[in-house]
This record gives C-alpha cells, sequence and structure tokens, in this order.
C-alpha cells in the first residue's frame, strides 16, 4: 500500500538552527556572522570550498526522458489532476513538477538531516540577535528570459507568499516581520522577536519569483501560462489533466554550482496523470512510464510478473534510509460533533483490524503506525522523562492522564477481523460517551443515527476500509465510502467537509514550525490549511513552540517525545501502516552513483540516463 497517499506532505528537514552554534566563516561588519551554510543544529558536513555532494556522480552525463507519476504534494497540487501552473496559491489543483523551474536562496543535502547551502545567495550574514538575517545574491543569478534575478525579486516573492500564498506557506512566514533589497545584490529579512528556530531555513527554501513578470499580473489566480522561473526546467509541452513535460534548460545559470553538479541529468522529465493505479501501472509495464515508485503490497508481491521483467528489461529493488517513516492513517474531523468526545474516537480506532489486514491484504510487509513521530529518536516510549514531564506538567489539569503514563498504542488484535474483545470494549467505550443501541443502530447523544462518512478520491484503499467499515456496522454506525473526484476531494478538504480521510506526510528528520501546520489551532481555523482533524489544543501549541525552538538535538526529542504522547492520547487518527524503505521499479535504462544519500534513496533525482543500456532493452 502507499504511504505517500494525500495532500500534505510534512517535510521540513530544512527548518530551525542554533545559531549561536553557527561556524564563523568571516566577519561582514561589526556585529555580523557570515556563513555559507545553515543548518538546525550548527553542523555542517561541508566545507566552504565543497565541489558537490558525495552523493552524486559529478561527470553524470545529460540526456533522456524521465516518465514518472507525481510522488508527493505541495501547495494547491493534486495526485490526480491539473488545471493551473501556479501551485504556490490556494486557487486550483496545481501541475506536478513546478517547483522544478524556480530556485531558491539556498538548497538542501540528502546527506545531512537539515542542512542547507547556497544557490542563488552565495552566503549569508546574520545579526548577533538573530533577528536580521541578509542574503548576500550571486550577480550572476539570472531568469529563463535572461533578465537578472535581483534581491528585489526575493523580497518580492517572500512578501507576496506570505500576503497571498497557500496557506501552508502564508503561515509557515508569519514570523517574518520584513523582506526587502538592499541594494539589488542583498536581501535583508527581519523577523519578529518572537521568530521560531525554523523561519530563516523557510525563508531561504522558498522560491523566487520575477517581480517584473508578476506586475499587472493576479497572483491568487489560476493559470495556464508558466510563470517566469530561474530554475534547472522550464516547462514545456502540457495538456490539462494528462501530463506535463518539463525540458532542462541548457544553459541553466546556476547548473555548476556545488549544490547543483551531478543532479539535474534528464534532458526531459514527463509527469503522467492516470485516475485509476491499475492502468498507471500497466502504462508503466508497457514503458510509458519508465520510472515506478510502487506503494501497493499486492501489486509489488504478485505484480510484476510479466514479460519485460522476466527478460531482465525492468528491475525492481528496495532501498532504505535513515529518515522517519512517513506517517499514515484515518484523520477524524473533530469539529464534527459525533467526533468531539475522545471515547468515540478510540471507540472507533478499536474497530480496525491491523494485524488481519496486513496478512491478508498486503502479505504482512508492513508495521502498524504507533506514534506522529515513528521510526525515529522523536518516538515517545514508556513513561513520560522528567524533561518530558517538565514540559506536560503546567497542563496536567486539562491533559487526559493517558499522557502521563506509557503512551497511547493501537490494540493488538487476534487477527480474526473481527476481534470479540477489541469490539465489546469499543462498545463500552461508546455507551460511556453517551451513545445508546436502538435495534440495530447506534444513535449518538443527540439522538441522531452515528453514520460515518470516509472520503477519498481514489478506490484504492477499499480493500483496507471496507473490513474496517464492516466492524463499525457491528457496531450500530452506518460506516460508509465517498469517491468523489479529485477536485472535489480538494475542494472538500478545504472546506474541511468530510467525516474521516486518509492522509500519509512525510517524516521529517528535524520538525519544526510546519507542525503548526498540521496541528496548530490557527490552522485549525484556515480554510484550506492542513490541520484536517481540527486539533486547537493549547498543551499542543505550546509544544509546536517548544519544538521550534530547541537548541540542540536533545531538547528537540524530548519535546517531540512529549508532543506525540499528547497527540496520541487524543485520539485524533486510525493510524495505519508503514515501511521503512522505499519499493522501485524502473527500465533498465538508467545508472546511479555509487553512493547513496543518507537520508533518501537518491532515486531519481541523481541517477541518469544510460544510452548504453536503454540500446540494450531496445528502448535506445
Amino acid at each position: 500500500m502507499r504511504t505517500i497517499t494525500r495532500r500534505l506532505i510534512l517535510k521540513t528537514g530544512a527548518a530551525g538552527a542554533a545559531l549561536s552554534l553557527l561556524p564563523r566563516i568571516g566577519l561582514a561588519q561589526e556585529g555580523e556572522t557570515e556563513t555559507h551554510g545553515l543548518s538546525s543544529f550548527g553542523e555542517l558536513k561541508q566545507a566552504p570550498d565543497f565541489k558537490h555532494f558525495d552523493y552524486v556522480n559529478p561527470a553524470a552525463p545529460k540526456g533522456g526522458t524521465l516518465a514518472i507519476q507525481i510522488k508527493q504534494t505541495t501547495g494547491n497540487q493534486n495526485f490526480d489532476t491539473f488545471n493551473t501552473l501556479n501551485v504556490f496559491v490556494l486557487r486550483g489543483d496545481g501541475a506536478a513538477g513546478m517547483t522544478g523551474t524556480f530556485d531558491t536562496l539556498m538548497a538542501g543535502s540528502a546527506d545531512e538531516p537539515d542542512a542547507l547551502y547556497g544557490l542563488v545567495a552565495k552566503s549569508v550574514r546574520i545579526s548577533d540577535d538573530k533577528l536580521t538575517y541578509r542574503f548576500v545574491l550571486r550577480p550572476e543569478a539570472r531568469f529563463h528570459d535572461g533578465s537578472k534575478l535581483t534581491a528585489r525579486d526575493a523580497a518580492f516573492s517572500l512578501n507576496i507568499l506570505k500576503a497571498k500564498g497557500h496557506p501552508v506557506f502564508s503561515q509557515l512566514l508569519a514570523q517574518m516581520a520584513s523582506a526587502e533589497a538592499e541594494p539589488d545584490e542583498i536581501l535583508r529579512v527581519q523577523f519578529t522577536p518572537q521568530r521560531s528556530r525554523d523561519i530563516h531555513l523557510i525563508v531561504a527554501g522558498m522560491p523566487i519569483f520575477s517581480e517584473r513578470y508578476w506586475q499587472g499580473k493576479d497572483f491568487e489566480a489560476s493559470t495556464l501560462e508558466a510563470p517566469l522561473g530561474s530554475g534547472p526546467y522550464k516547462v514545456g509541452r502540457f495538456e490539462v489533466g494528462r501530463f506535463i513535460e518539463f525540458e532542462r534548460v541548457p544553459d541553466y545559470w546556476a547548473k555548476d554550482l556545488p549544490v547543483n553538479v551531478g543532479q539535474n541529468n534528464f534532458d526531459r522529465i514527463r509527469y503522467e496523470y492516470f485516475r485509476d493505479r491499475t492502468v498507471a501501472f500497466e502504462a508503466f509495464k508497457n514503458g510509458t512510464l519508465n520510472y515506478h515508485e510502487e506503494y501497493t503490497s499486492r501489486t509489488w508481491t504478485t505484480g510484476y510478473d510479466f514479460p519485460a521483467m522476466r527478460e531482465g528489461r525492468v528491475k525492481k529493488e528496495e532501498i532504505s534510509n535513515d529518515s522517519p517513516s512517513a506517517i499514515q492513517g484515518w484523520y477524524f474531523n473533530t469539529r464534527r460533533e459525533a467526533f468531539k468526545d475522545p471515547r468515540i474516537r478510540e471507540a472507533i480506532g478499536l474497530a480496525f483490524d491491523f494485524e488481519w489486514t496486513n496478512a491478508n491484504i498486503m502479505f504482512g510487509l508492513y508495521r502498524r503506525t504507533t506514534s506522529f513521530f515513528e521510526n525515529s529518536d522523536m518516538k515517545a516510549v514508556g513513561k513520560p522523562s522528567p524533561e518530558e514531564l517538565a514540559l506536560l506538567e503546567p497542563f496536567r489539569d486539562k491533559l487526559p492522564a493517558s499522557v502521563f503514563a506509557d503512551p497511547v498504542v493501537p490494540p493488538v488484535s487476534d487477527g480474526s477481523g473481527q476481534d470479540r474483545q477489541l469490539l465489546r470494549r469499543a462498545d463500552e467505550l461508546l455507551r460511556q460517551a453517551g451513545c445508546k443501541r436502538d435495534g440495530g443502530v447506534l444513535k449518538l447523544p443527540n439522538g441522531q443515527p452515528f453514520a460515518i462518512e470516509f472520503l477519498d478520491f481514489q478506490p484504492s484503499l477499499q480493500p483496507h476500509t471496507q473490513p474496517f467499515q464492516n466492524n463499525l456496522k457491528r457496531l450500530g454506525i452506518d460506516a460508509r465510502s465517498r469517491i468523489v473526484d479529485a477536485a472535489q476531494y480538494q475542494q472538500r478538504l478545504n472546506e474541511y467537509d468530510f467525516d474521516m480521510t486518509s492522509r500519509a506526510l512525510v517524516g521529517s528528520t528535524t520538525p519544526g514550525d510546519s507542525l503548526r501546520t498540521v496541528y496548530g489551532s490557527q490552522s485549525a481555523r484556515t480554510p484550506g490549511a492542513q490541520n484536517l482533524a481540527g486539533i486547537a489544543d493549547p498543551a499542543v501549541d505550546a509544544l509546536i513552540e517548544r519544538i521550534g525552538n530547541a537548541r540542540s538535538r536533545q531538547e528537540l526529542n524530548i519535546a517531540c517525545r512529549a508532543l506525540d504522547r499528547v497527540l496520541r492520547s487524543g485520539h485524533y487518527w486510525v493510524p495505519m501502516w508503514y515501511r521503512a524503505s522505499e519499493w522501485l521499479a524502473y527500465w533498465d535504462q538508467f545508472s546511479r552513483p555509487q553512493t547513496k544519500p543518507r537520508f533518501a534513496s537518491g532515486a531519481p533525482g541523481t541517477w541518469w540516463y544510460d544510452a548504453e543500456k536503454a540500446k540494450r532493452i531496445g528502448r535506445g
């Protein structure tokens, strides 16, 4: 089963820094420290004169086409369709791949949990109070039309994203007080005194637009005109809702910078859209797609017995990495009266039999997700440590007792698919919450029949959801699925018009400000934001602040464990499953570096088209 299935991708590895630990590269002026890179806790693997990342082949040839599906989404992007080329606003369904057409001030490394190095900005000068950052821009930076990229463009981009950008971006920039050019080569960014550890790295990772291009245009409108960019790729051919191609920019101004060497190797990247996963897999089998990441256990186990695979023209492999695992589950919309009582939410979770599902549907290939920081040192285990208790005690009278005991974990069933003991416990919790049985119908405390609609835009989860729903029906709950088209699905999520829906978040090595967009109270009240569960808890907000301001990895882990306990005790979701690896399949026409990055598979970003291999399999 896929682990990256829904709208929000929580991937803020480039977030936060204990700035007092930044290496002193040289003083720009009195009261400033200049550095070639930033990280959360001052640790930088690469020296100022590094030539390229260790996990790339600096001599990788350019050429060929990479044909794929969208794997992750950001902003208004949609897995199933697109109707706009502006992915940074709320309106419309954004096209895949558009972020590759824009440069950022700095770029990340997949070998480090949270490091950034200079791209448009060759260095950054930091004031002693850590409230002013002056990014020194490279004078050679250019947009695709040859016009110069200046600090005015960078300031315009940050300001318009904060004022008019998708809530994912505007909320992350809330602690940016101002951004202005002084002059064209220096971007001066001022932060509020309440700034978090993350905000400067968030700023450094935002896309840069052309101010001149956007003059007289509505930034918030949908558009099929490709906005002017400066990145390694530019928009080529596309057909709305079906495919979009990106062409490598051969004279890309930054192609020889250390952060880009050995990457952006394909002449063309083509994203194909399919509304049905079976059709998409057939497209891979016939070569329409030449690279595929598999998320369905049944297909991974039984679906690769086809001629090209048997002949060795298609390869498949499992690649692990050290990143926290994706966090996937069915989320309750606690804005709905039916889900306000945590006992009701806990009862519903007892009806999902993971052990049966894993054995009978997923070939035993998954582990049960128990934590919001799964497969990492940030996961809460055992009773709270004294350091965790110090963070939790101020909220003791407002938190459930379970926060102060062993962390809440989902039950282990007998594997029958309908564990009577667990269903009996669920019935007890529902009754304690004021629900009553009227024959075969469970009624809520207000007397209304209890009905739950599971909202989705694809049927791929139905084999897993239907047994869960059958158990809910045994409890007297009318549980059913509603499959809508991708655009309607996104609109209903934006308006929080659903009972339950599934979502996966990419685990972050260094979580920070982005947690506000997923679990913070303000996000719960903002249409189009990512707090689908509607979590609005002062304790959660306070712990997110502690995470965002942690000054060491140890402080971060402690605060995350405390937050994990609070979220798990709230029963805001029914956790699904995870695996600590990627399942990859590809036509054997690629080569790759010998070294893999620590926190990613490296695929396909560091790979390249191998003409000799392609010729051997008849695809040259």
